[in-house]
C-alpha cells in the first residue's frame, strides 16, 4: 500500500511529460507541410498561366485580370489570415490547415465552372479565403517542431512549396490548357487537395507549444493590438516587413504577368510558357529557398545579421538582370536571365519567416506570422498584379503603346522596387542583434 501515492505520482508525473517526436517523423510533419504549400502555389499561381486564355474567352481587360490575381484573391487571404492565425494561437492548427485545404481547392475546382468575369471573382475569393489559413498555422508547427538553430532551414524547406507550386502550376496548367481548356486545368489541379486534407488530418500531431524549446505556451488569449504592439515595437521586424512586401508587389507581379508578357511579345504557346517558367522558377527558385534558409543559418551562426544581409545582396544583384528580361528582344537571353532574379529573390523566404518565429513570444507565434503575411499580402500580392495590369491598360490609353509594349514597360518599372528591399533587409540586419537579445530577456 505505501508504494500506491509513488506509482500514483510516477504514472501523473508521466502523463504530463510531452510526447518525444522522433527526427523521421518531424522531417515527415516538414514534408507534409511542404507538400501542402505547393498545393497552395499551384491552386493561387494557376490563374497566370491560364490568364490569356481567360481574357479571350470571357474578353477581360488587363486591369480585370489583374485584378483576379490581386485584389480579389490577396484582400481576403491577407485579412482573414489574421483572425485564422489567432484561432490557430489557441486551437488545432492541424485541424484548421485540413480544413481550410479543403476549402482552397474546392473552390479551384469551382473556377472552372465560371461563365463571366463575376463568377470567377467569386471563386478566387473563395481560394484567398481558404489559403488565409494554410501559412501562420504552418509556420507555427514548424516552431514547435524545430529549435531556433535550424527554423531557417525547415522554413527554407517549407517554403519551397512556392517554387515547386509555381512549377507544377505554369507546367500543369500551361499543357493541361492548351490541349482541353482552362476549365478543366481548375478542375483537375483543386480535387486533388481535398485528398491530402484528409491525409494530414488523419497522420499530423499537434505538438505542445513551445516543445522545441522546452518551454510552455501562456495560452490565455492574448488581442490582437497587443501582437502588432509587440513586434512593431522590433525595428528589425518592420523593416523585415516591408522589404518582403515590396519583394512580394515584384515578385507577384511577375509571376502574374510574366506568361503574358511572353505570349504577347514572342508568340509562345501556353504549354511552351509553362514549361520554360515552370524550370526557370521551379529550379533556379527551388535553389533560391533552399539555399537562403542553410546558408542564412550557416553564415547567422557567425553574425546573426547575415539573416537579413544575405537576400539583401540578393535584391541588390537581381536588379540589372531583371531589367534585362524587360528591355532585350531575344527570347533565349530573356529565359536565361529570369534565372538570376528567381533565385536571387528567394533567398529571403526562410530567413524572414525563421526570425519572425524567433523574435514573437510563443503564445503569439502564429499571430507575428499572420501580421507579417498581412503586410506582405497587402503590399505585394494585392497591389503588385493590379499595378502592373492599371500601368499596362493606362499606357495603352495614354501613349498609344500596344498591349506588349505597355506589359513590358510597366513590368519594367516595377523591377527598380527591388531597390527598396535590398535596403530594408539591409537595415533590418543592423537592428537585429539587439532584438533577438531583447525578445529572448523579455520571454
Amino acid at each position: 500500500m505505501s508504494d500506491a501515492p509513488k506509482r500514483a505520482a510516477a504514472q501523473l508525473a508521466n502523463a504530463e511529460k510531452p510526447p518525444l517526436y522522433t527526427k523521421p517523423y518531424t522531417h515527415y510533419v516538414l514534408g507534409i507541410l511542404t507538400v501542402v504549400y505547393v498545393f497552395n502555389f499551384i491552386d493561387r499561381q494557376i490563374l497566370a498561366i491560364l490568364a490569356q486564355s481567360i481574357k479571350v474567352d470571357l474578353g477581360l481587360s488587363d486591369t480585370q485580370i489583374g485584378a483576379l490575381s490581386g485584389i480579389a484573391f490577396g484582400i481576403f487571404y491577407a485579412v482573414l489570415g489574421i483572425p485564422i492565425a489567432r484561432l490557430a494561437d489557441k486551437y488545432s492548427r492541424v485541424n484548421i490547415i485540413s480544413i481550410c485545404l479543403a476549402i482552397w481547392s474546392l473552390m479551384t475546382a469551382l473556377s472552372g465552372l465560371a461563365g463571366n468575369f463575376w463568377h470567377l471573382l467569386a471563386a478566387r475569393i473563395g481560394v484567398g479565403i481558404g489559403e488565409a489559413g494554410g501559412s501562420p498555422p504552418s509556420h507555427s508547427l514548424i516552431a514547435d517542431y524545430f529549435p531556433v538553430s535550424g527554423r531557417a532551414s525547415a522554413l527554407g524547406i517549407y517554403a519551397l512549396g512556392i517554387p515547386i507550386g509555381i512549377l507544377f502550376g505554369n507546367f500543369a496548367g500551361g499543357w493541361i490548357d492548351q490541349y482541353f481548356g482552362w476549365r478543366n486545368a481548375f478542375m483537375l489541379v483543386g480535387i486533388p487537395g481535398i485528398v491530402l486534407a484528409i491525409i494530414l488530418k488523419l497522420t499530423i500531431k499537434e505538438p505542445p507549444r513551445g516543445y522545441s524549446e522546452g518551454r510552455a505556451a501562456d495560452t490565455k488569449p492574448i488581442p490582437f493590438k497587443e501582437v502588432v504592439r509587440t513586434m512593431w515595437a522590433f525595428k528589425s521586424f518592420r523593416q523585415i516587413a516591408f522589404g518582403a512586401a515590396t519583394q512580394a508587389f515584384v515578385g507577384y507581379g511577375a509571376i502574374a504577368w510574366m506568361p503574358s508578357f511572353l505570349m504577347r511579345a514572342h508568340g509562345m504557346s501556353s504549354g511552351e510558357v509553362g514549361t520554360a517558367l515552370g524550370l526557370i522558377i521551379g529550379i533556379a527558385g527551388g535553389i533560391g529557398t533552399l539555399s537562403g534558409g542553410f546558408l542564412a543559418d550557416k553564415l547567422g551562426s557567425k553574425n546573426v545579421r547575415w539573416y537579413m544581409w544575405l537576400p539583401a545582396c540578393g535584391f541588390l544583384v537581381a536588379v540589372p538582370f531583371s531589367i534585362g528580361v524587360f528591355t532585350i528582344d531575344s527570347l533565349y537571353v530573356i529565359l536565361a536571365l529570369y534565372t538570376i532574379p528567381a533565385l536571387l529573390s528567394n533567398l529571403y523566404t526562410g530567413p524572414t519567416f525563421g526570425m519572425t518565429q524567433s523574435l514573437a513570444p510563443l503564445a503569439m507565434r502564429a499571430a507575428a506570422s499572420a501580421l507579417l503575411l498581412f503586410i506582405i499580402n497587402i503590399i505585394g500580392l494585392v497591389f503588385g498584379p493590379t499595378t502592373v495590369g492599371i500601368l499596362s491598360d493606362l499606357f495603352q490609353s495614354m501613349f498609344a503603346m500596344n498591349d506588349v509594349k505597355s506589359l513590358q514597360t510597366a513590368l519594367l518599372i516595377c523591377s527598380f522596387v527591388y531597390l527598396i528591399s535590398f535596403w530594408n533587409y539591409y537595415m533590418a540586419g543592423k537592428h537585429l542583434p539587439g532584438d533577438l537579445a531583447r525578445a529572448q530577456a523579455a520571454d
